[in-house]
């Protein structure tokens, strides 16, 4: 099979391209930067030329863009995506329709919303990782003890939140009523509840702060983006930085972030990471290893989670509806509930060290065994065959 390739930022590309390529199928990639995800006359000109003169089989993609997909049908071939972040407001467009579309998603949830709508060619297909890749890193690592540490956080602290600069404008009844949401949130683990405190009243009241900015052929809504692109961000902040604030008061913390953390005094900060070469070696050689899902992921297991276990590393996550259909609590990982939680595991496990490796090391075996891209894609490719 001939397969072009859409590379963008997304960090797990590498590897499906890699996987496709083990399968004995041939990837060609194409890179350009998109002004818009939805309409682009210059971009699907580039992509129905590459099609046509080179004969692809499929095109695909990391999450979705609207104008492959319009591309793709003009051209006659098939669109192959498969989603990273849920939700991804993208989807949410009238070409999601198209019957040139193969779509997989990482969250059930999701999953399920789009087959309600009435879209055909869309499957649940959890992501991965390519333990080999990561076992290689290890054995030609010579600088492990660089990377060492009690507690490792690797992620963004979302400080730069559109929440913050919004707030300011709001009337005091709305402040409130977004703060109490967001506390209740992080008060529930394995569950979203600001889609349903985001009523017709309270949105009704909201468009006169907030301007929704909608493309040709979207049917993203107000409370959609507000509640992933404002509150889902703004959560996720809250939720990071009480819980490593904590944290630091009794334990040593490291963060790896591009983030600002200067007035999280006790934290270690240690600057950013690599994905592909550092990452792993953060994930190995920290005692325990530090999850946080955003909210806006409703039921799904984020890519943090494949790729500690797959280092090897001990995970400490908060805990999602589809934990339970791939690991065992407590073998595999382990998960905590709210801050207090989350502080005694972290003591316990910081004390009981041949608990923790045999925990780490099932996770790693696990994923290992079961959770590889060669078992994802083979998967992939016989839904799109059979469909």
């Amino acid at each position: 099979m001939h397969i072009l390739m859409y590379r963008w930022k997304a960090y797990n590309y590498r590897d499906i391209e890699q996987t496709f390529k083990l399968l004995g199928h041939t990837v060609d990639n194409i890179e350009q930067e998109l002004g818009s995800y939805d309409v682009s006359p210059e971009f699907e000109r580039v992509i129905e030329e590459r099609i046509h003169s080179n004969h692809y089989d499929m095109v695909f993609t990391v999450n979705y863009f609207p104008v492959i997909s319009n591309a793709c049908m003009h051209a006659g071939i098939k669109y192959v995506s498969w989603t990273c972040d849920n939700p991804l407001i993208s989807m949410y467009h009238e070409s999601v329709f198209n019957s040139c579309n193969y779509i997989f998603t990482f969250d059930k949830t999701n999953y399920l919303e789009f087959r309600e709508m009435g879209v055909k060619n869309i499957w649940y297909l959890p992501l991965a990782v390519d333990v080999d890749r990561l076992d290689a890193i290890m054995e030609a690592a010579d600088d492990l003890a660089k990377y060492r540490g009690d507690v490792a956080f690797v992620g963004s602290l979302y400080e730069r939140n559109s929440y913050d600069k919004l707030k300011k404008r709001l009337p005091e009844y709305l402040r409130g009523y977004f703060d109490a949401v967001m506390e209740a949130q992080l008060n529930i683990s394995g569950a979203n509840i600001v889609e349903p405190m985001l009523t017709a009243d309270i949105l009704g009241q909201l468009q006169e702060y907030f301007e929704l900015e909608k493309s040709e052929g979207s049917f993203s809504d107000l409370g959609l983006i507000f509640q992933t692109t404002v509150l889902g961000f703004k959560i996720a902040e809250i939720e990071r930085r009480r819980a490593l604030i904590e944290l630091s008061k009794y334990y040593h913390v490291n963060v790896y972030s591009n983030s600002n953390v200067n007035d999280m005094l006790r934290i270690q900060y240690c600057g950013s990471v690599d994905y592909w070469s550092e990452m792993p070696k953060v994930f190995r050689a920290s005692k325990i290893n530090l999850n946080f899902t955003i909210p806006n992921i409703k039921s799904g297991i984020p890519l943090r989670v494949w790729d500690v276990l797959g280092s090897g590393g001990f995970l400490l996550t908060n805990y999602q509806a589809e934990i339970p259909y791939f690991f065992e609590e407590g073998k595999d990982l382990v998960c905590f509930d709210g801050v207090n939680d989350l502080k005694e595991k972290v003591g316990y496990y910081l004390t009981h060290e041949e608990e923790r490796c045999a925990i780490a090391r099932s996770g790693y075996q696990k994923v290992r065994t079961t959770h590889n891209y060669i078992e994802r894609i083979r998967t992939m490719l016989a839904q799109i065959t059979q469909a």
